[in-house]
């Protein structure tokens, strides 16, 4: 095994009842205001924003509302909740939805203290501080309830790009399962393929990291076996749980110890698409990137390959997996071809260039132009 280092500072919170649990945690910090971020509105629905309240009436903070996070959160938008932050003067975020939310949060606290936001994701700026993030996760998938990677969209340039610092890990996250259960399936079943994606691309960098590569296996596994009870009910607590827990170690460090720090071409591949279509979810897009990936590169690490092959799949070929993976994925209602995506063939090439904008993809093979749309061919 590679020498690592492993860190993770974000203290979490799990389980039934445990929302109101984060206003008790902001207080600890003796912080005064503090901007509430959310998306379109669910949490209004599900009684999220309801308990929120009552645990503010009942605390000393003061704040402000935020509201319109979208899937693929956008730049101009950041860069409102940011102008509204800085006339408050808030003092910390707390973060109320999936990812999206998430992670605009995090690009909110770490553009609080320079003169542009983009300019973070253009390496323009170092990441030097940032408002502390409080989160509530209300979809799991994306991990970004314990980790310090944002991911947003530059709209007028077509850009999905990320920044990623120590300095944006939450402060404290709370995740109650049971608030998932109102979530539409196709939602569910986005955050379970992102998660998934997120295991294998530290896994299919491994070679003999044997307690590393069982543990995402297990992750793997758990995914799959609890979206297949959630399929037939949706309101399994136990399924439910699992299944959030392990977003969270897809993501949180645990799955990528000692394995070269990932891949990550997916990823990349996946954001191209979803800069020039945003109205495609991450997690349908990864389901129809990774599979094609996985074909085009399997024989640069063939052994590792094999073995997923046979411990996820129980099938004696990578091929034959591939096959399962996604019928599987089509089992669950996603997508699994760029077709179903809505994207035609003749915009291949220009998903293609759009993914090389910010340099180099994959580390298990560095993919050129030709690779990348060959990839995207197998995917359509």
């Amino acid at each position: 095994m590679e020498n690592f280092i492993f860190y993770n500072p974000t203290k979490l919170i799990f389980g039934k009842d445990t929302i109101p649990l984060i206003i008790k945690e902001i207080e600890k910090y003796q912080y005064d205001k503090i901007l509430l971020l959310a998306g379109g509105g669910s949490i209004k629905q599900n009684g999220v924003y309801d308990q929120i309240i009552l645990a503010l009436k009942a605390s000393n903070i003061n704040h402000i509302e935020q509201w319109g996070v979208r899937p693929n959160p956008v730049l101009s938008h950041a860069e409102s909740a940011l102008e509204l932050a800085r006339k408050e003067n808030v003092q910390a975020i707390l973060a109320v939805g999936g990812g999206s939310v998430l992670d605009e949060a995090k690009a909110i606290a770490a553009g609080f203290f320079v003169n542009d936001i983009w300019g973070l994701y253009e390496h323009v700026y170092p990441i030097k501080k940032a408002l502390p993030v409080f989160t509530i996760l209300t979809l799991s998938g994306t991990g970004s309830e314990m980790d310090g990677i944002a991911v947003l969209t530059n709209e007028k340039e077509n850009k999905k790009w990320f920044i990623s610092s120590s300095l944006l890990y939450p402060k404290v996250s709370v995740i109650d399962p049971s608030i998932q259960m109102s979530l539409p399936w196709h939602q569910t079943v986005n955050g379970a393929i992102d998660a998934i994606t997120h295991t294998q691309e530290f896994y299919f960098m491994g070679d003999n990291e044997e307690i590393s590569l069982s543990m995402d296996e297990a992750i793997i596994r758990t995914i799959i076996k609890c979206v297949d009870k959630l399929k037939i009910d949706e309101n399994d607590y136990n399924s439910r749980a699992n299944l959030a827990w392990s977003a969270t170690l897809a993501l949180n460090g645990i799955s990528g110890i000692a394995l070269r720090g990932g891949d990550w071409a997916t990823h990349r591949i996946e954001h191209a698409i979803s800069a020039l279509h945003p109205e495609v979810a991450h997690g349908a897009g990864l389901g129809v990137i990774m599979p094609a990936w996985i074909k085009y590169v399997y024989k640069y690490n063939q052994k590792t390959f094999e073995r997923w092959a046979k411990e996820i799949w129980n099938e004696d070929t990578v091929d034959s997996a591939i096959q399962k993976l996604k019928e599987k994925y089509r089992f669950w209602s996603a997508p699994t071809t760029l077709r179903e995506l809505g994207i035609s063939e003749n915009e291949i090439q220009s998903i293609a260039k759009n993914a090389l904008l910010n340099g180099i993809i994959g580390n298990l093979k560095n993919l050129s132009f030709v690779d990348i749309v060959e990839i995207l061919k197998i995917a359509y």
